[in-house]
């Protein structure tokens, strides 16, 4: 029971600071760095617009090629064994959103699967078709 306490408590520590590096990599832009923090077959999701990004690689170059200047700051970080959810601060512009960012981790503590959650259903911006599939 101990040997699992301290488990749980290991996977929470690397979930919170996952989570914290994850939005202060995609602040900084630095895309070695995010890849670096993610498994090859990370899945990203935005419920909002019913699209799904499959793997490390459309992944990064969805951010790269994200339009605007946008800006993230998280309000508040929650974790419990490899699960984090974030509530961000969102701002492209003057244009301000908040947004909630769920993140699972695998077994070595990389984000393998993200679930961002904007206010507001919208149709996606064009351009990104290669990318993504809807559902």
């Amino acid at each position: 029971m101990v040997r699992a306490r301290v488990r749980a408590v290991d996977d929470t520590s690397m979930a919170r600071q996952a989570a914290h590096a994850y939005v202060d990599l995609l602040e900084r832009r630095d895309w070695s760095g995010l890849a670096a923090l993610l498994t090859d077959d990370v899945v990203y999701e935005m419920p909002q617009t019913r699209e799904r990004i499959r793997g490390k690689d459309a992944f990064l170059r969805f951010n790269t090629e994200y339009p605007g200047d946008w800006h993230l700051h998280p309000i508040r970080v929650i974790a419990d064994g490899r699960l984090a959810a974030l509530l961000l601060d969102g701002r492209v512009g003057v244009e301000h959103q908040d947004a909630c960012v769920w993140l699972e981790l695998s077994e070595d503590g990389l984000i393998s699967k993200i679930v961002d959650y904007w206010p507001e259903p919208y149709e996606p911006p064009p351009g990104r078709e290669h990318l993504v599939e809807r559902w």
